[in-house]
Order: C-alpha cells, then structure tokens, then sequence
C-alpha cells in the first residue's frame, strides 16, 4: 500500500446489536438495539412508552425530554447505548398508581396543557427543574424551562403550575420532588 492510498475498512455485519440494561421507571429492563439507536427511539419504539414526544428531532422543542440520573435530558440527543446502567424516568413513571405526581395534578387545576403534545416533556423538564433546587421564583421558572416549546401558547398556565409546587417545596407543604 502507498501512502495516496485509504487503508481497507474493517468488515462489520450489517447490523452490529447490542445489549444494555438500565432502569425504566423503577424496573430493570434489558434491551437489544443499533448502536445508532436514539434513547427517545429505544423508549418509544423499544419500550412501548409513547408518552416522550418525538418533535424536532435536533434538541430544540424539548418534547422529548425525559429524566436520566434524575436529569432533565433531551432523548433524540442521546444514544440509547450510553444509558448502560443509568436510571430513566418518563412522564409514565411519575404517578404512583392513581395518585398524579403533585406537578401531573398542578397542570390540570391550572390547565396547562392545550393539545398536549408537549406536556410530558414540560412536565419531566419541571420535575428536574425543582430537584435541582436553583429555581426560587417565576422569573427563574421561565428562564429555567425555556428549552421547551409550547405551540399553542400555554406559557403562562404551565409556569403557574411549576411555580404553584415550588412554592409547596419551598414552605416544606410537599417532601422534596421525587
């Protein structure tokens, strides 16, 4: 071989799998997939889980955010392959049986949602929001769950329902956000 030349490409299979497991809303699971395979593609394709939305698909709606390690994430950004042994959480894994999560119940007293469409990732996005603890008023609220679109406009009915369980964690009326 001379030094113009490309060195050959190893042969592959045309479909190398692989294995991972992780946690899914308090379950283990254990998933074969494409290396290529998106963790919004794994939840919703592999999982059977259709609440995370699949949007803009480049990161910029926040429809498909979800909670990884307890972080607010954008799944279509993620490879599923590096969640191996990470702990996911999805708007499916919020309530406990019948009893919403407090922000679940605070979008519907304060009708935070229109179409719905965007609801479960504004609503895992708040969840981190509030367990990272750096939000203390509407202000930040806004700033803070700026990374997700709403196209119907619910702006304001959606900071009045994260600003509402703030303000419970903050006066100690709720237990720190699960």
């Amino acid at each position: 071989m001379d030094a113009t030349s490309t060195p050959p490409m190893p042969e592959r299979t045309a479909c190398e799998v692989h294995t991972i497991r992780f946690q899914l809303n308090g379950a283990p699971r254990t998933v074969r997939l494409e290396a290529w395979t998106t963790l919004l593609d794994l939840l919703r394709e592999h999982c059977g889980l259709s609440g995370t939305k699949k949007g803009c698909d480049h990161g910029q709606c926040g429809a498909c955010t979800v909670l990884v390690d307890g972080r607010r994430v954008n799944a279509c950004l993620m490879l599923a392959v590096m969640q191996e042994g990470a702990v996911i959480q999805t708007i499916e894994g919020l309530a406990h049986g019948d009893a919403l999560h407090p922000l679940q119940q605070a979008f519907v007293d304060h009708d935070a949602l229109q179409c719905g469409y965007c609801t479960p990732g504004q609503i895992c996005s708040a969840v981190g929001l509030l367990r990272e603890g750096h939000a203390q008023s509407e202000d930040d609220v806004r700033e803070q769950m700026s990374g997700n679109l709403c196209r119907c406009g619910a702006y304001p009915h959606i900071v009045s329902a994260v600003v509402e369980v703030l303000g419970h964690q903050q006066t100690g009326a709720w237990k720190a956000i699960r």
